[in-house]
């Protein structure tokens, strides 16, 4: 790390975080570029940096760096080369500790944003136009690379070539087809996240418009208001919790709902279910609903160990057996659609009722613009976040598991310890010494490397970083970091209050509704199975794939996120109180620690000390 330097502001510099002990080199594992560099010190000190604990909460193994380039290479691409958005070019990210902390490039320059309106408006609009029809070929796009990835073969490197390469013209060595498939990965890895932002910004940018509009047309509305207006719309992300569900219903309805018990694992209950005809035709019946919806991560998809439900259970069964529970206390268990539509429709009519009929006009068509582009906000996690990267971080361990079997790695997993082009450069050594018959260095090379590796990041793991580095802006003005991050100057500017801490933290008020309860705080993934009935879910940002477990929940806080971010979206259409983007919530407050939630203001009190 460079040299010390005092804090500039509110925010400490980049330059003065001391790195843990025990974690000396930790920069050998990110490029070069992503560090806070001496060379770069006179630009990046003076910048606006915040932690994205939405997706990327605990520190960064090597090869999951590729899921930090490819998608701001992506996200850069569709905004500022593509779309032309006029206040905002791209994001860049610098590692610190390990965490990823990220700053927006803005358009400054009034001559320059003039120019590129011109390009948003003429291509944003096409877009706009033939929304479904472009849509629907998206999707077909997703789905048609889905299945080339599925279908893409990790060979073995066998004693010898099969007949089919000496006397056949359609095969190639073993030692090719492993390079080529290895790049092929990577490159349907960088596709994919080109395919995930090509509608994304839109999303963003439609409501955006809408917010500015009321913002300008209606200015008492509240944030709360506008984004309710746009709820209780159906989308594919919930439908595995429906079918949760109704799994749920059917477990009861076939007299099996015994078996789920609070503490039993996945393997347990299905044990006892295959003890008797009734809990097989169950089981059948789960098979049926896991293709394609159980190919939803345990996480936000970002990170390697973020398996699918597929590979780990544990969410849908606990949301299984909280389901089963409020059934048999007679509770209600399905999403409160009908009402958050009814109070939808009042507050558009009630806010167009306010209006000139030309405004009201702009209104409707405003409103009905984003109420059409919505879906897609949370679709593409589905196909995107969800279904291609749990099966695209299951390739990678197949290159893992062919290392290992060469004595490369001690156990397949370790390749995410590499980077993606030192995971290239092993396989270029295997490959070489298998040709060859030569004498391997990977063995005695990589082992200790990854030993090493493991201990950092279980150490930096400890460490707790602070929200936001450099210099506070005077303007937030990129459109995906304030709708996504909720990441706004007034946002900033609280942060900047409450680096003291306190008995309130502030946040963006997501979804309305005062609650009091036990605060349960989740740091990661694999704490989410320990959350009990009636808790309050703190945490650095949730996962729609957490949809599930919201049955149990009273509310949710979050450090990270906006009034569009999916914490935000997923509390309203289950009608729980949040307050999201507050910053340092999962710092401050303590699993077992009362705490009352308001969503309509975006106040969050700790009420006692009390420890869990």
């Amino acid at each position: 790390m460079a040299s010390a330097t005092p804090a500039i502001g509110a925010f400490p510099s980049p330059y003065s975080i001391e790195t843990p002990p025990g974690c000396e080199g930790w920069e050998e594992m990110y490029p070069y570029y992503a560090i806070f560099d001496e060379r770069r010190r006179q630009t990046d000190e003076n910048r606006f940096w915040f932690w994205n604990s939405m997706h990327f909460p605990v520190p960064m193994p090597a090869f999951d760096v590729l899921c930090i380039d490819s998608p701001y290479q992506a996200v850069g691409s569709w905004q500022n080369r593509v779309f032309a958005v006029p206040p905002a070019m791209g994001i860049d990210y610098r590692i610190v500790n390990g965490y990823v902390y990220i700053s927006g490039n803005p358009v400054t320059d009034p001559e320059k944003i003039a120019e590129r309106a011109g390009f948003f408006q003429e291509r944003a609009g096409y877009y706009f136009e033939n929304w479904s029809e472009l849509y629907g070929k998206w999707r077909a796009k997703m789905e048609a690379l889905i299945a080339e990835l599925e279908e893409l073969r990790v060979p073995d490197l066998p004693e010898y070539e099969p007949d089919e390469v000496a006397f056949g013209d359609e095969r190639n060595t073993a030692f090719y087809e492993v390079l080529d498939a290895y790049g092929r990965v990577v490159r349907l890895g960088d596709l994919m996240w080109q395919h995930h932002f090509e509608f994304l910004l839109l999303g963003y940018g439609a409501y955006a418009t809408f917010v500015e509009f009321c913002k300008g047309n209606l200015p008492d509305i509240p944030d709360q208001h506008i984004a309710q207006m746009v709820a209780g719309i159906d989308v594919l992300l919930f439908r595995p919790d429906a079918e949760l569900r109704r799994l749920a219903r059917l477990a009861i309805e076939s007299g099996v709902d015994s078996a789920f018990i609070e503490g039993r694992s996945p393997e347990e209950i299905e044990a006892e279910l295959s003890q008797s005809d009734p809990g097989r035709g169950w089981l059948r019946e789960l098979g049926e609903v896991k293709d394609p919806w159980f190919n939803m991560a345990t996480g936000d998809g970002l990170y390697h160990y973020y398996r699918s439900w597929l590979d780990d259970p544990s969410i849908p069964y606990a949301a299984l057996i909280g389901h089963i529970g409020a059934l048999r206390a007679g509770e209600q268990i399905e999403r409160p659609t009908e009402e958050i539509q009814r109070e939808r429709d009042r507050l558009a009519e009630e806010y167009g009722a306010l209006l000139d009929e030309h405004s009201r006009q702009t209104f409707g068509e405003l409103l009905g613009l984003s109420r059409s582009v919505f879906p897609y906000v949370e679709e593409h996690k589905f196909f995107c976040d969800y279904w291609f990267l749990t099966r695209w971080w299951n390739k990678v361990r197949e290159f893992g598991a062919l290392l290992a079997d060469h004595g490369f790695l001690e156990d397949g997993e370790d390749v995410f310890q590499l980077s993606r082009h030192e995971v290239s450069c092993a396989l270029d050594e295997l490959v070489l010494t298998w040709a060859t018959g030569g004498q391997p260095l990977g063995p005695k090379h990589w082992p200790d490397i990854v030993a090493r590796r493991k201990h950092i990041l279980e150490r930096l793991g400890e460490w707790t970083p602070p929200p936001a580095l450099g210099v506070t802006p005077d303007a937030v003005t990129d459109p995906m970091t304030i709708m996504l991050w909720g990441v706004t100057t007034e946002r900033v500017q609280e942060w900047a209050r409450q680096q003291e801490g306190g008995k309130e933290l502030a946040g963006a008020a997501a979804s309305p509704g005062v609650i009091e309860g036990v605060a349960r705080v989740v740091r990661s993934v694999n704490e989410v199975a320990d959350i009990r009935e009636g808790e309050i879910l703190v945490c650095g940002s949730t996962s729609p794939a957490w949809a599930p477990i919201f049955s149990k929940i009273k509310a949710t806080v979050t450090d990270v996120g906006g009034v569009m971010s999916h914490a935000a979206i997923v509390c309203r259409e289950y009608g729980l109180p949040a307050v999201v983007g507050t910053g340092r919530a999962t710092a401050q407050i303590r699993t077992g620690q009362t705490i009352r939630v308001d969503g309509t203001a975006g106040v969050v009190t700790l009420l006692d000390g009390r420890d869990g």
